[in-house]
């Protein structure tokens, strides 16, 4: 199920933890996965994360998934939404989460979407072996250490522990096994009418339409825009667009039947820039002016 982006904040909310507030700019903190949750929302993340995976279960992205049967390092950004579906209840290992610029503090790096680990179109799954899981492990718990003390410093060290376990990665080699869904076409239709209906209702007039066009679900998504506008053809029968004109439509007509907003508050909260906009394409979809189904209304 496809949801918003989740916040460092929205984070928190969803494990039950208090938001610990970093020192300095930018965000880091790291966690056993002892007590995870077994199903992760289908989602973008506004933070940058890093597991080491003990437990069987599968990595979802829009088009392709991969089995993690044994112990892995996950690499994920804020640009690339997924899932994960534990196997079984024995998940063990470490995570932690952190923002570009707690890593960039005092560094001069390059930017993290470059990097060999964190870039599009790149590989972030690294299976590690017996060795290597001493390596990451011993970091990681050198991590959890070091955020309990009371060392003035501690967050230049866990910064030092972070860059220490990007490298250390950046040694190993890539997963290479993701497998395509057998009806990849069926999935991503899904995802996207999810997506869709989550934009949906505008309850206020501040509140307004951020997706407006197939491009902006694609990369939501992920996906490349002909591959989503092939996907909703096949599995719906209309094409991307039509299918987001319906659905704007729709809101449309609630809006003017069920609240006492003017039609230019409307045209704002569904995306339009201009009221005349919203105006023409209202009646070019319903043949009726805004003005006309209020009036047919009352």
């Amino acid at each position: 199920m496809m949801e918003s982006n989740e916040t460092i904040k929205g984070f928190y909310q969803r494990v039950g933890l208090e938001c610990v507030k970093t020192p300095g700019v930018g965000h880091f903190n790291v966690f056993s996965r002892d007590s995870c949750s077994l199903v992760t929302p289908y989602s973008r993340r506004d933070y940058y994360k890093i597991s080491m995976i003990i437990g069987k279960g599968k990595l979802h992205y829009a088009d392709k998934w991969i089995y993690v049967d044994r112990p892995a390092l996950l690499f994920s950004n804020p640009l690339i939404p997924y899932s994960w579906e534990a196997e079984d209840s024995d998940q063990k290992g470490f995570f932690c989460l952190f923002t570009d610029q707690f890593v960039h503090e005092g560094h001069r790096l390059g930017n993290l979407q470059d990097s060999q680990l964190f870039k599009i179109g790149g590989t972030p799954v690294f299976f590690i072996n017996e060795e290597q899981q001493h390596t990451v492990s011993d970091l990681f718990m050198k991590m959890m250490a070091e955020i309990q003390s009371d060392y003035l410093h501690k967050y230049d060290m866990l910064r030092a522990y972070l860059h220490l376990l990007i490298h250390e990665t950046m040694k190993m080699h890539p997963a290479e096994t993701f497998e395509p869904y057998q009806n990849a076409s069926q999935r991503i239709a899904s995802l996207f009418m999810e997506l869709l209906e989550r934009q949906f209702p505008i309850d206020s007039p501040e509140r307004f339409l951020k997706l407006k066009s197939p491009v902006d679900y694609a990369d939501s998504l992920f996906i490349h825009v002909n591959s989503l506008n092939r996907s909703v053809k096949e599995i719906t029968g209309k094409t991307t667009s039509q299918q987001i004109t319906a659905r704007i439509i729709h809101e449309a007509r609630a809006l003017l039947k069920h609240t006492d907003w003017s039609v230019s508050e409307i045209a704002y909260g569904l995306g339009f820039e201009e009221p005349a906009y919203f105006t023409n394409y209202f009646k070019k979809h319903t043949g009726m002016t805004p003005n006309a189904i209020r009036t047919a209304v009352v």
